[in-house]
């Protein structure tokens, strides 16, 4: 399922909600989707979220990509980062923050064909 999150301030972000609620709980929310975050919370949601974000990059990677070569004889891609999904979402909130307005998340189930 897709997340999506929405500001008066700028554009949405989309993300899967695997990826989306672990960023939710950083922020220092309970993870409830749909939901949403106070202009004057997200000064307090942004310390979190950084801040877990930069304890992570503290933690050994296991995801890094071995010299193993997959089935097709390729070698594997490195997965992609917490800090480099969760980016868009922390400038969505820092433009929020900045322009005082609240931050929405819900699910998003529009089928793209």
């Amino acid at each position: 399922m897709l997340v999506q999150f929405s500001s008066a301030a700028g554009a949405t972000v989309t993300m899967y909600e695997k990826d989306a609620k672990p960023l939710i709980i950083k922020m220092g929310h309970s993870g409830t989707i749909p939901s949403a975050i106070r202009a004057e919370d997200l000064p307090d949601a942004i310390k979190h979220l950084e801040a877990a974000l930069a304890a992570e990059q503290l933690l050994p990677q296991a995801d890094q990509p071995s010299d193993d070569k997959n089935e097709d004889g390729e070698k594997p891609e490195a997965a992609v980062g917490t800090n480099v999904r969760a980016y868009p979402l922390l400038q969505m909130l820092k433009k929020a923050a900045q322009d005082q307005k609240p931050v929405m998340w819900e699910y998003n189930d529009s089928v793209i064909l």
